[in-house]
Formats: structure tokens, C-alpha cells, sequence
């Protein structure tokens, strides 16, 4: 066998940067897959598996998909547990000139995803990140397309107990993906099906990336801050190294400085009811029991007029005030427009021109919304 082409040897050095995910690589009007990537894509995506040739001697598996096509072969990636690293031309192609240059620019995991057409325009697209020590732990969620980022820490008598607390928070969430320390879950004392709900999308990272003080300095360099104090965050080293932990992943997936996330929320859990996951099922609040939306609380009582009202009424049910004051105040909230059916008939209809603003704005801040997105923010925001 003869050396190999440059195409070759470029792509597997990206490709050697990125051995868990597929690789689609930039060619011309195509996104190319190469070797296993291509017999796992031709599976998937059901498009005919080829070859081509990257030396003397030397034919690789091949399966491609059209670049203006790509949104719909990766949403069924991802939709199967596959992760997906968009290998992009970042140089001028010009003719004699050689090889022309790539690069990553965007890792596309089952919590990272930003295409409307993939995303559920009703629910978050959560990803969650966990640090445990002992019988503390923290854990962080953020969502990508509204710049939603919080962090908690949970203590209880055992690690054991510990972890299944850390499952319930996680059942509440129902984050696309969750992101662990390289062995953490390795090391837990409870095996991963007894806390961390089915059918949850794992990603790990080097345990040296989860140390306090480099968590500590990523978010303060992050918010240009000098001391975290303001977030809530003092004296909670687990939730920090949670939200450090996750914005570390998340920074290292999209390539990009994450400019929707200009604050950090920080919760307890004890201000809400927690349900385990026999409960929810039983209560039915956001599934049925055939695990369907159809005939659940939620579904029933979503009577919103604009995916931020469902998001947020779908939060609300998942996570039920143990807070007086608050509950009176949305008791009252309620009273209000039950009681004025013009003022209720007004706010609906003009609330029906509204569109997903949490996410148009998102878009729009980290500079990918099209014209389309950028009129719809437009007349959003003339209502």
C-alpha cells in the first residue's frame, strides 16, 4: 500500500481529536462520513454505502449527505445516541492552491442541539453535568437556546442516598444528556440504573477538568467576575464544580465563548416537593401511563399561547412549591383572569402573536438566526 492522499491524513487527524462521535466531513456540496462513521451513518440514515479512493492501494468506506439537507440526517443521529462533530471549510477554496483548510466548529450532542426543527418548541432541552463527593453532590443544568443556567448542591446521610436524590432532580429535569467526571460514575456506590434515569445520553470528561479551583476561575473569567459570592454560590464547592464542570463541555462542544449565558442561578432543592419516579407516574403530571403526553396533567391543563407559557408551565408541575408566599401568589395571579374574561380573551389573543422569544433572542445573541427568525423577533417584540 502507498501513502496516503493529504485528504486522508487531514481527516484523520481531526478525526483522531474526535474518536467518540461522527465525524462529517466538509466536501463541497457534501458532508463525506469515512470508515466506521460511514457504515454507521449508511445504517442510520438508510443512504447507500460507498468508497473511495486515499491512496495507492488503500479504498475506505464512504457515505456522504447533502450540506443543505443536513439538519434532518442529524436530527436521526442524534435521535439514535450518536454525537456529531461538523467538520467545516474555514479556508478559501481556490483552485491549484492544495489542500484547503478544516476544522471543527461545533460538536452536536443530544443536549446541545440549536435546530427549531430538532428541539421540542414545549420543553427545555436540558443538559445536566454532576459532581459527587462522598454524600455531597452537585449537580448543574443549562439550556443552550434559552441561556437558562442554574447549579444546586445536595447533602444527606449516605453517598448512597446522596445519588438518589441527585435521580430525582435529574427525573424533574429530564435533561437530553448528562456530562460525569471521567470514573465518577465508575466509583459511585450505586450502579448507574439506580439513579440515573433510562435512556439518558452519558458524557464524560477528564476528572482534572472538575477541580474547584479551575471551575472557579472558568466561571469567574466566563461572568468577568471576581468572586462567585453574588451567584449564591459561597460555601457550595460541589455546586461550583458542577457549573464549572458543565460550562467547561459545553465551551469545548460549541467553540464558542457562550455569550447566552450572562447569569447563574442557584437553587434548593428543598423549596420544591420532591417526587420519585413511581410518584410521577402514578400523578401522570407530564406522561400518561402509557408514557405518552396525550391524557397527562400536562396536556390536559396547557391551554398556553406561546412555547415560553408551555416551558414554564411544564416546570411549574414538575417541580411543585413548598413556599407559601409563592403559592398564594400564583393562586392569586390565577384568581385574577378567571374572574376577568375580557381582560383573559385579550392577553390570550395578543399572546398568540407572540413567538418563541426566549429562543429567537438566543439565536439572535449568538449569531445564527436567519432573516426568518430575525422577523419573527421582530413582530414579537411589536406586540
Amino acid at each position: 500500500m502507498g501513502p496516503v492522499v493529504p485528504l486522508r491524513r487531514q481527516y484523520l487527524e481531526i478525526k483522531r481529536r474526535f474518536p467518540d462521535v461522527i465525524l462529517l466531513f466538509r466536501l463541497g456540496d457534501f458532508y463525506e462520513t469515512f470508515d466506521e462513521d460511514a457504515r454507521i451513518a449508511a445504517a442510520v440514515l438508510d443512504i447507500v454505502l460507498t468508497g473511495r479512493e486515499m491512496g495507492k492501494g488503500l479504498r475506505v468506506p464512504m457515505a456522504g449527505i447533502p450540506h443543505h439537507a443536513a439538519d434532518g440526517y442529524i436530527a436521526r443521529l442524534i435521535a439514535a445516541g450518536h454525537k456529531v462533530a461538523m467538520c467545516e471549510q474555514i479556508g478559501a477554496v481556490q483552485k491549484g492552491r492544495g489542500l484547503v483548510a478544516r476544522d471543527v466548529t461545533r460538536v452536536i450532542t443530544p443536549g446541545t442541539v440549536v435546530d427549531p426543527a430538532i428541539l421540542n418548541a414545549h420543553r427545555n432541552n436540558y443538559i445536566a453535568a454532576i459532581a459527587l463527593d462522598r454524600n455531597r453532590a452537585g449537580l448543574a443544568y443549562a439550556d443552550i437556546t434559552t441561556g437558562e443556567f442554574a447549579t444546586t448542591e445536595l447533602t444527606t446521610g449516605t453517598a448512597e442516598e446522596t445519588l438518589l436524590a441527585i435521580g430525582r432532580e435529574l427525573l424533574r429535569l429530564g435533561p437530553a444528556e448528562v456530562v460525569l467526571a471521567a470514573g465518577m460514575a465508575d466509583d459511585a456506590p450505586l450502579p448507574r440504573s439506580l439513579w440515573l434515569p433510562d435512556g439518558l445520553s452519558q458524557s464524560q470528561t477528564d476528572a482534572w477538568r472538575w477541580r474547584l479551583n479551575r471551575a472557579t476561575d472558568h466561571l469567574r473569567r466566563h461572568f468577568a467576575v471576581e468572586s462567585l459570592d453574588g451567584f449564591g454560590c459561597a460555601g457550595k464547592p460541589l455546586a461550583i464544580r458542577a457549573a464549572g464542570g458543565l460550562l467547561d463541555y459545553l465551551a469545548d462542544t460549541q467553540r464558542s465563548d457562550l455569550r447566552q449565558f450572562t447569569s447563574l442561578a442557584t437553587y434548593m432543592v428543598d423549596n420544591y416537593m420532591t417526587l420519585d419516579a413511581q410518584t410521577r407516574r402514578n400523578l401522570e403530571l407530564l406522561e400518561s401511563s402509557r408514557g405518552e403526553r396525550k391524557h397527562s396533567l400536562v396536556a390536559v391543563l396547557d391551554q398556553t399561547r406561546t412555547p415560553l407559557g408551555a416551558r414554564l408551565l411544564r416546570r411549574w408541575l414538575g417541580q411543585p412549591l413548598l413556599d407559601l408566599a409563592a403559592l398564594r401568589e400564583r393562586q392569586e395571579a390565577v384568581t385574577r383572569f378567571h374572574g376577568d374574561a375580557l381582560a383573559r380573551s385579550t392577553l390570550r389573543r395578543e399572546l398568540s402573536a407572540v413567538g418563541d422569544l426566549e429562543r429567537l433572542v438566543n439565536r439572535a445573541v449568538t449569531r445564527i438566526a436567519t432573516p426568518r427568525d430575525l422577523g419573527e423577533l421582530r413582530s414579537s417584540l411589536a406586540q
